[in-house]
């Protein structure tokens, strides 16, 4: 296991920090962030431009065909400017259409979403069954789908959905077909636009061409591209942390001489550097050791989930009251960290999840406590 990036992913890297640095200044992001889209068509192509929405969509589908730690690179430096974009929703749409899609499906959409001119989201939660895609309860009946998804990323604008139904299967939908409504949803992250889509017969294609293997290990790389961009997150806050700290005087000193602020941002360092180690290790596994994903996919996403608030909200109070102020950016990380803690199983849930893999079954719970299995809803998604 090789700990340190390669030379091509520092300079992806450094790219993707340049870039995001140039075009996602506060005033952009605030201005992104207070409009219905969430994202300019420029942007976009952009970004596009770059072949980042095709990062592991494979070169025989037009895409680049590049491993899991790099979109990781890319969604931590997507977290660290905090670039509202519907990126992350095109590329999870993306991974489970390679993994599960029909050829025809694949030829269809892979080439347009590699190249930025489609995209994609996935609807995964709904109120009966919580957000695992394998415990939906959705069916079709004769081609057609009548359900309600909640907290969809980015489904506005967006060319498909795919969506989960019962006994783990997955089904393409495309917004344009009859039937298909997507309402905004007040979302706790305003950088990230949530919609409720309803669906009222719907043509529904099922995605029949992989695996339950292969979709689980696209889920397990979702997870773990959260995870990144919450210690892009959490890496954002802690430097604005301890800039401020080293400026901000109090009795003639910086507040940041004082112990308890200097060992408050030394825990930081601490939350943000293991949340780190574990999504990269979790990025090696997806590419390297399958059989270890699942189980480290879920580890970082729990603890980066919580360490990204954690630290977040730890740099408010070193900024004091004024980081309670709107016009102050701090708040934006924090509940962009909060968010993405939520987002496709919270930290509960995937310790449950780490728990049942390392064999802590049903069976060995104590008695009166729940059974691991039935532990599958998380609380409400935030927004």
């Amino acid at each position: 296991m090789n700990f340190d990036l390669t030379d091509d992913q520092r300079a992806i890297k450094r790219t993707a920090n340049e870039f995001l640095a140039s075009r996602y200044k506060p005033e952009v992001m605030r201005e992104l962030a207070e409009g219905e889209r969430g994202f300019t068509d420029e942007g976009w192509r952009e970004l596009s431009e770059l072949g980042w929405p095709g990062v592991m969509i494979p070169e025989g589908d037009g895409g680049l065909g590049l491993g899991a730690v790099e979109l990781l690179v890319i969604q931590e430096e997507m977290g660290y400017a905090l670039a509202p974009s519907p990126l992350f929703s095109t590329v999870s749409a993306a991974l489970l259409l390679a993994a599960a899609g029909t050829s025809e499906q694949r030829e269809r959409w892979l080439g347009p979403l590699a190249q930025g001119e489609a995209r994609g989201t996935i609807a995964v939660w709904d109120e009966r069954s919580g957000w695992a895609p394998d415990r939906s309860e959705i069916e079709t009946e004769n081609g057609t789908m009548s359900a309600t998804k909640v907290a969809v990323p980015d489904a506005s604008g967006a060319d498909f959905l795919i969506i989960s139904g019962a006994d783990g299967a997955h089904f393409l939908v495309e917004t344009s077909s009859p039937g298909v409504s997507v309402v905004a949803t007040k979302a706790l992250d305003p950088t990230r636009k949530l919609f409720t889509v309803h669906l009222d017969r719907a043509p529904a294609e099922p995605l029949s061409g992989g695996h339950s293997e292969q979709v689980a290990h696209a889920y397990a790389t979702i997870v773990t591209a959260l995870a990144a961009e919450n210690v892009g997150v959490g890496q954002r806050a802690m430097e604005m942390a301890v800039a401020y700290a080293k400026d901000r005087k109090q009795f003639d000193r910086p507040i940041g001489s004082y112990q308890a602020v200097s060992h408050r941002c030394a825990q930081m360092l601490l939350e943000v550097e293991g949340a780190r180690s574990l999504s990269y290790w979790a990025g090696w596994a997806l590419d390297h050791e399958p059989s270890t994903a699942p189980r480290a996919a879920s580890m970082a996403k729990a603890y980066a989930g919580d360490a990204g608030f954690r630290v977040a909200a730890s740099a408010l109070q070193v900024h004091g009251g004024i980081g309670f102020t709107w016009e102050h950016d701090l708040h934006f990380f924090l509940k962009r960290a909060k968010a993405n803690a939520h987002a496709f199983g919270d930290s509960r849930w995937h310790r449950d999840r780490v728990a049942e893999l390392a064999g802590v079954t049903a069976a060995s719970a104590p008695a009166g406590s729940p059974a691991l299995s039935t532990l599958a809803r998380s609380p409400a998604p935030a927004g």
